[in-house]
């Protein structure tokens, strides 16, 4: 994680593009690999039933070519170890690893092909690729197993999971199960050193001759992965080469590093994990301070996690480190140790993450002698080498430490995964925590207790219903079952909760193991603005608002009288109406995405007065592809388009954009042509004739522009070069190019959260969803002549859920935004203009809202109306 609070997006400069990109364009199937539009890639892996029955190293390699994680698991017929050469990158001196005297990426592979030739424990699979197209490492070592013994550790596994009452009781689980034990290394890719310390453990585990080794690996499977982002670890950066942070990507699985990681929880189903970052001094080892996440069993959980840590601590404490003589402080336990500022509330980070697919015990380990950033610039070559030796002997001790706690407590571990899937399998309530309810952990106390209550179920239905869009509702049924949530569709008409579903409606009948991921999801969320002064990241995320797609909570009662059948993935939505011209709803990133593909091509779409497109029937044969392609429907209509101001011919939109990583993906996922700029690539010269609109968010300060580069700038909006701002830097653009005469308001800094809002409709909000997302608020007052209000904050409080207070000057709170414009639009002279105070991009996940920015794309392109 950081010791500071690192939730702020990474600026693209110019020079981080550059290398992006670069980087980038290895990754088959990367969304920045290529701007041309392709179709897209459903998520809906078959995980969780056959567990048994995995694909071969064929379908692997397939996957991996695809740009997709390939299914991990015991394939029939296949026992450990499982030896593979693998492929050695070429030798890369530029690698910024090889500065601290670490293992650098391409060193990784020669190493690993030779610790599977020592003895018969150690194992190796193709994880996935990296955005940059880098081969993700996953490491198993155990003792030997036979095919058959493999098979029956398949079974054992998925009847924890799947028949949690019965595995209890099943002498042979107690007697004989493999715990797994999984070790996630620089997911950070400038934290470097757990990968070494990994490199180093495996080749001891291979070598031991000792009876506590021979037992552990009896007894366990130890599962790690080498470099979660190899990317990063070449480029020294912290970030992908998406510009991703991945430990912030769980929720939304954007990045395919994050997809890895998830069919690894998926597969291998690890009781217990940590995950190695750096650099906070002392040691950070979690558990963490409050608050702490509500649907968790965070009983099982504390009891597990806080026991690991004090074991981390003793072998972290016991390598005999001083302040005074090698600069490194004494451990800390967050938990223990502070009041607030490191929670684990969202499920965004790895180890928040893992608990819902069965771990009972995980752990961020900060070690802490800083080599990265400035630290890696000024530092002595032998300073930097110095620490990170030190780190690596750290990292070692924490993952040995772990191991003998998952050895010592191995019956109890697993016996505590079992009670997680048996209380979400059977509806059962929570046990808060307490110092009876969790013994042997000290100072626990009401500010420690989140629970919350889990609803009988929730209905998705399958035709969208009402505004909302089939589409969504499929690609968040596909996103649920990815991530091995149980989904069911109903084969008739039903009643629940009140309300009448038609027929293929779908049904996450929270009586299931991974409830709790179920929930984290789609649930609501809880404003906790009054429980702590700030948070470490964010605080609300909820699939279920901003996804685009229809998401019921049905409270209680039962799901006796509703006839469903399990689905493996959302039925295609994607259909073309048989005869004349065609609308396409503009209320989802794959239909933005599908009408980018059609203009493309030439096609001549119009855009009706609800923001919708329009698009001759003469094009049917190109939308019967787009609608394959993105899943979205094209439906008949009368409706000719019309000319009115904003309106009119839609065109392919070339957008010039100054935005965070997470913007620049989801811009090329809705396949617009996209050139990222910034102050510096303004000021190296620019030439304006590649972009139709300029979308700014980050990075470009027209304060600092020279001379050539602002009056470029000017010249362009003057001609009838559109833009949308968003934020902070996208209303100052607005203010100091005298565009749009309102006044922008910023809130609280630290604020974030789903929000209510209320739109107008028409060409940038019709269709909008009632919930939107805010990090660092913004909203517009002073509205001169000829500014629309697209959308408003709702009245009364319109956080729904997250964390936003009013700042120190009693100012910048949600009852000051209340009721104020959160998006407005305009024109100045030739310039059409559509302000964001929400931030509906973010991180690439609040995809019910991408069509906002999308739709206002294409509303002030210098081609809009013509």
């Amino acid at each position: 994680m950081g010791i500071s609070r690192p939730n702020r997006p990474v600026l693209l400069t110019a020079a981080a593009t550059a290398g992006a990109l670069a980087l980038t364009a290895l990754a088959p199937g990367s969304a920045t690999a290529d701007p041309t539009p392709r179709p897209v890639t459903r998520e809906g892996s078959p995980l969780g039933t056959d567990r048994a029955a995995k694909a071969p190293e064929q379908a692997a390699d397939r996957a991996l070519d695809e740009g997709r994680a390939p299914e991990l698991g015991d394939d029939k017929g296949r026992g450990y170890p499982r030896e593979q050469r693998l492929d050695v990158p070429p030798e890369n001196p530029a690698d910024k690893s090889i500065k601290l005297g670490l293992t650098p990426y391409h060193g990784i592979a020669p190493k690993l092909n030779a610790l599977q030739r020592v003895g018969d424990r150690v194992s190796v699979e193709i994880a996935g690729r990296s955005a940059g197209g880098h081969q993700l490492y996953l490491v198993t070592v155990t003792a030997p197993e036979s095919a058959r013994e493999t098979a029956r550790q398949a079974r054992m596994r998925d009847r924890i999971e799947n028949d949690p009452s019965a595995a209890a009781k099943d002498k042979a689980i107690k007697s004989s199960y493999k715990t797994p034990v999984f070790i996630n290394n620089n997911i950070h890719g400038n934290e470097w050193e757990g990968t070494d310390a990994a490199l180093k453990l495996i080749e001891r585990l291979a070598k031991a001759k000792d009876k506590k080794s021979r037992d552990l690996l009896a007894h366990h499977r130890l599962y790690f992965n080498i470099t979660t982002n190899p990317d990063g670890r070449i480029a020294g950066t912290r970030a992908n080469a998406n510009g991703f942070d991945l430990n912030r990507d769980f929720i939304t699985a954007s990045q395919p590093e994050a997809r890895a990681v998830r069919e690894i929880a998926v597969a291998k189903q690890p009781a217990v994990m940590i995950d190695l970052h750096g650099y906070v001094n002392g040691t950070l080892i979690e558990p963490t301070t409050p608050p702490h996440g509500e649907n968790y069993e965070y009983d099982l959980f504390l009891k597990n996690s806080y026991a690991n840590a004090l074991g981390m601590e003793a072998a972290v404490n016991g390598l005999g480190y001083t302040e005074e003589k090698d600069g490194v402080k004494p451990a800390v336990i967050p938990f223990r140790d502070q009041q607030e500022g490191w929670d684990d509330w969202p499920p965004i980070f790895t180890p928040q993450y893992m608990p819902f697919h069965g771990a009972v015990a995980t752990h961020t380990i900060e070690f802490p002698m800083q080599v990265n950033n400035e630290e890696y610039a000024s530092q002595p070559v032998a300073e930097l080498r110095r620490r990170a030796r030190i780190n690596t002997a750290i990292a070692g001790a924490a993952m040995r430490a772990t191991l003998d706690y998952t050895r010592s407590h191995r019956a109890s571990v697993i016996a505590d995964q079992i009670e997680v899937f048996r209380r979400g399998a059977t509806g059962a309530k929570q046990v808060p925590v307490s110092e009876e309810t969790v013994p042997g952990v000290p100072g626990i106390g009401p500010e420690d207790v989140y629970t919350t209550t889990f609803p009988r179920a929730y209905v998705i239905p399958a035709d969208g219903r009402g505004r909302r869009s089939a589409t969504a509702a499929a690609r968040l049924v596909d996103h649920l079952i990815a991530n091995d949530v149980r989904v069911e569709r109903a084969s008739h008409a039903f009643r629940l909760g009140g309300r009448t579903y038609a027929k293929g409606a779908y049904v996450v009948d929270m009586h299931q193991p991974k409830r709790g991921l179920a929930n984290v999801m789609l649930a609501d969320g809880r404003d906790i603005s009054d429980k702590v002064s700030t948070m470490y990241d964010i605080s609300g995320w909820s699939l279920g608002r901003l996804w685009g797609a229809s998401v019921d909570a049905v409270k209680g009662g039962g799901l006796d009288g509703v006839r469903t059948r399990p689905v493996r993935a959302a039925a295609e939505v994607g259909r073309v109406a048989p005869r004349g011209d065609l609308r396409l709803r503009l209320d989802d990133p794959r239909e933005v995405a599908a009408l980018n593909s059609l203009l493309s091509q030439g096609v001549e779409a119009r855009r009706d007065r609800d923001g919708g497109a329009i698009v001759p029937s003469s094009a049917r044969r190109a939308a019967v592809t787009a609608a394959k392609n993105y899943d979205v429907s094209f439906d008949a209509t009368k409706t000719k388009g019309t000319k009115a101001k904003g309106t009119g011919t839609l065109h392919r939109t070339r957008v010039a954009a100054a935005v965070t990583p997470g913007e620049l993906f989801a811009l090329r996922e809705m396949n617009f042509d996209v050139v990222p700029v910034s102050t510096d690539v303004l000021n190296a010269g620019f030439d304006w004739k590649k972009a139709d609109v300029l979308f700014v968010s980050a990075g470009l300060d027209r304060g600092e522009l020279n001379d050539a580069a602002k009056a470029g700038l000017d010249r362009f909006l003057a001609g009838g070069g559109g833009l949308v701002g968003r934020g902070a830097a996208g209303a100052a653009l607005n203010a100091d190019a005298k565009l749009l005469a309102v006044k922008a308001v910023e809130g609280n800094g630290d604020a974030n959260g789903v929000v209510r809002v209320r739109s107008s409709g028409g060409a940038v909000t019709g269709g909008a969803p009632d919930h939107s997302f805010v990090y660092s608020p913004l909203w517009f007052t002073g509205l001169g002549s000829g500014v629309r209000v697209e959308q408003k904050y709702a009245t009364g409080n319109p956080l729904l859920s997250g964390h936003w207070r009013a700042g120190e000057n009693g100012a910048g709170g949600p009852k000051d935004a209340a009721g104020q414009a959160a998006v407005v639009s305009g024109s100045a002279g030739r310039t059409d203009v559509v302000l964001f105070g929400t931030e509906p991009l973010f991180r690439d996940h609040p995809k019910g809202v991408f069509p906002q920015v999308g739709r206002a794309l294409l509303s002030v392109s210098r081609h809009s109306g013509e």
